[in-house]
């Protein structure tokens, strides 16, 4: 498996995606919120499925 991918994403869109991330009540959009932050922190998929209870599956989609 070929290493996380790091910082793919401006500061801009990193605190759009934050803002979005307090204002939701829609679990499922802070799901995919928080996937794509710590996709960008370079955690790998299946850890990111670990802490958040979901399928590897799921994580490499979004």
């Amino acid at each position: 498996m070929p290493p996380a991918a790091k910082k793919f994403l401006t500061s801009e869109q990193v605190s759009k995606l934050q803002e979005g991330l307090k204002e939701s009540g829609l679990p499922h959009v802070r799901e995919r919120i928080l996937i794509i932050l710590l996709q960008n922190d370079g955690k790998p998929q299946r850890e990111i499925a670990k802490f958040l209870g979901c399928s590897p599956r799921t994580v490499a989609y979004w």
